[in-house]
C-alpha cells in the first residue's frame, strides 16, 4: 500500500534559464500570428501576379489557419506522447522549408498548396509553447506573467504581420513575406535545446485517428459552405457541407465523451468561463482579421497607398494593442475581467461604427482611429479570455485547455476571412456595375475581385478602363461598410457572452 504525503515545498522560482527560454517560446508564437496576417498585405500584390479566383484568393489565406485549427488538439496529443520540445523542433524545421517553397510559388494552386503545408507544420508548434512554458514556471506569479506575455505575443503578432507584409513589399517581392519564417526560427533551432526543458506526459492516452480526422471533418465543410455562399449563393452544396460538418461534430462529441482518455475533454466546456472566454476569443480575432482583410485592401487598392504606407497607418494600433495587453494585466487587480473585457470589446464595436457610418469618406485618418481603438479593445479580451481559459480548469487539464484557446483563435482566424471576407466578395459583386463594352470573361473577371478590375482596367480603352476602376473601387467601399457593420454585430454578441458567462470570473 502506498501513502501519499502533501507536498508543502514551495513551488521553485523561475531563473535567468527559465526566462530566456520563455523568450524563445515567443518565436513560434509571434510567427504563426504574424502569417495569420502577413498575407493580408501580399494578398493585393499576389492577385495582379498570380491572378487567383476571388475563392482561391479566400482559400490562399484560409487554409493555413483552417489546417492549422484542425491538427492543434492532435499534435498537443502527439507531443505528450514524444514530447513537446521534441514536436517543436519538428515543425519548425518543416515550417522553415516550407515557407521557402511558398516564397517562390509560381501559380496560385502551388501557393495554395504550400499554404496547407504551413498550416500543418504550425500545428506541430503551437500546442507546445503554453504547455512547455507551464512546466517551466512552477510559481504562481511567475506563469501568470508568463502565460500574458504569450497571449501578448498572439495579439501583437496579428497587428505586426501587415506591418511586417508592407515593409517588405516596398523593397522585395511579395515572396518575402514568407521568407520570414526563416531568421525566426533558426534562433529557436538553436536555443531551445539548450534553454527550454523537454516534458510530456508521463501516462499519455492513445492516438486517436478517427478522432483526428473527425475533428478537421467538423471544421472544413462549414468553412466551404461559407465560401461557397459568398461566391455561388445559398445551395444544395452548401446546405449539404454544413450537415455533414455537423454530422462529423456531433460524432467527435460522442466520442470524446465515450473514451476514457479523449484527444480533448469537451466536459470543459461545461464550465461557463472555460467555455465563455474561447467563445470570446473565437469572436475577438473574427474581427481583427476581418478588419485587416478589408483593411489593408482598401489602403493600397482604394486610396493607393504603397504597401510601406499602408503598413505605417497600422503602427499605432499595434502599440496599442500591446500596451493595452500589457495594461490590463494591472488592472485586472482592481476590476473584473468581465468589466475590462466589455470595456475592450465595446472600444472595438465603436471603431467598426465609425468605419460602417463613414463608408470611404473618412480618410485614412479615421482608419488609423478605428484600428488603433479595435487593436486596443481586441488586446484586452485576447489577453483575459486566455488567462480565464487556463484559470477555469483543473491543473491537469492546462494542455487540453491550451490546445483549445489556441484552436479557438485560429478558427477566429478562418471565420474573419470566411464570413467578413465573404461578405466583402458578395457585396462588391452585386455593385459592381460593369461598363459597356466588356466581353463576358473580363466581365467575370472584374466582379471576381477589385484587384482583378484594376488589372484589367488598363487594357481596356481609356474611357472604358477609367469607368471599371471608378465602379469597382466604389463597389468595394459600399461592401467594407457592409462587412464593418457585420464586425459590430460581431462585437455586441461577445459583450453579451461576456457578461453573461465571465460575470463571476475573478482574477
Amino acid at each position: 500500500m502506498t501513502t501519499l504525503h502533501p507536498v508543502t515545498a514551495a513551488p521553485r522560482r523561475a531563473g535567468r534559464r527559465e526566462w530566456a527560454g520563455l523568450a524563445v517560446l515567443m518565436l513560434p508564437v509571434l510567427l504563426v500570428s504574424i502569417d495569420n496576417t502577413v498575407l493580408s498585405f501580399a494578398l493585393p500584390a499576389i492577385a495582379l501576379d498570380l491572378r487567383p479566383s476571388a475563392a482561391v484568393q479566400l482559400w490562399i489565406v484560409d487554409v493555413y489557419p483552417l489546417v492549422l485549427a484542425g491538427l492543434l488538439v492532435t499534435m498537443g496529443s502527439l507531443g505528450d506522447r514524444v514530447g513537446r520540445r521534441r514536436l517543436l523542433l519538428v515543425g519548425a524545421t518543416g515550417f522553415a522549408a516550407t515557407s521557402v517553397l511558398a516564397a517562390f510559388a509560381t501559380s496560385a494552386e502551388a501557393l495554395l498548396l504550400a499554404r496547407l503545408l504551413l498550416g500543418v507544420f504550425g500545428a506541430a508548434l503551437m500546442p507546445c509553447t503554453l504547455s512547455l512554458l507551464r512546466g517551466m514556471f512552477e510559481d504562481r506569479a511567475q506563469r501568470r506573467l508568463a502565460i500574458a506575455v504569450w497571449a501578448t505575443g498572439f495579439a501583437a503578432g496579428a497587428a505586426i504581420g501587415p506591418i511586417v507584409g508592407g515593409v517588405l513589399l516596398e523593397v522585395a517581392d511579395w515572396g518575402a513575406v514568407f521568407l520570414i519564417a526563416v531568421p525566426m526560427l533558426l534562433p529557436l533551432l538553436v536555443l531551445a535545446p539548450v534553454l527550454v526543458t523537454e516534458s510530456r506526459d508521463p501516462a499519455p492516452g492513445p492516438l486517436d485517428p478517427v478522432g483526428m480526422v473527425l475533428s478537421m471533418a467538423t471544421l472544413a465543410p462549414v468553412v466551404f459552405a461559407i465560401k461557397h455562399v459568398a461566391v455561388a449563393g445559398p445551395d444544395l452544396l452548401a446546405l449539404g457541407c454544413v450537415a455533414l460538418g455537423v454530422a462529423a461534430g456531433v460524432a467527435l462529441v460522442r466520442r470524446m465523451l465515450a473514451r476514457p482518455r479523449p484527444m480533448l475533454d469537451v466536459r470543459l466546456f461545461t464550465v461557463p468561463a472555460f467555455a465563455g472566454s474561447v467563445l470570446v476569443n473565437l469572436l475577438s480575432v473574427m474581427a481583427l482579421v476581418g478588419l485587416l482583410y478589408f483593411l489593408s485592401q482598401h489602403l493600397q487598392l482604394v486610396v493607393g497607398l504603397s504597401p510601406l504606407d499602408a503598413a505605417l497607418v497600422l503602427v499605432p494600433g499595434t502599440v496599442a494593442m500591446v500596451l493595452a495587453s500589457l495594461l490590463v494585466v494591472r488592472l485586472v487587480r482592481r476590476w473584473r475581467p468581465a468589466t475590462l473585457m466589455t470595456a475592450g470589446l465595446g472600444l472595438a464595436a465603436a471603431a467598426y461604427a465609425g468605419v460602417a457610418v463613414a463608408g470611404g469618406s473618412g480618410g485614412v485618418a479615421l482608419l488609423v482611429v478605428a484600428f488603433a481603438a479595435l487593436a486596443a479593445g481586441v488586446g484586452i479580451a485576447e489577453t483575459l479570455s486566455n488567462d480565464l481559459i487556463i484559470a477555469a480548469v483543473p491543473p491537469a487539464e492546462a494542455g487540453a485547455a491550451s490546445a483549445v484557446s489556441e484552436t479557438a483563435y485560429e478558427v477566429g482566424a478562418v471565420l474573419g476571412t470566411s464570413v467578413l471576407g465573404g461578405l466583402l466578395a458578395a457585396t462588391y459583386r452585386s455593385h459592381l456595375e460593369v461598363p459597356a463594352g466588356l466581353d463576358g470573361a473580363q466581365a467575370d473577371a472584374a466582379r471576381e475581385t477589385l484587384a482583378g478590375a484594376l488589372a484589367l482596367a488598363p487594357t481596356l480603352p481609356a474611357d472604358t478602363g477609367a469607368a471599371l476602376t471608378a465602379s469597382a473601387q466604389a463597389a468595394f467601399v459600399d461592401g467594407s461598410s457592409l462587412t464593418a457593420a457585420g464586425g459590430v454585430v460581431l462585437m455586441a454578441l461577445a459583450i453579451v457572452v461576456t457578461r453573461r458567462a465571465l460575470r463571476d470570473a475573478s482574477a
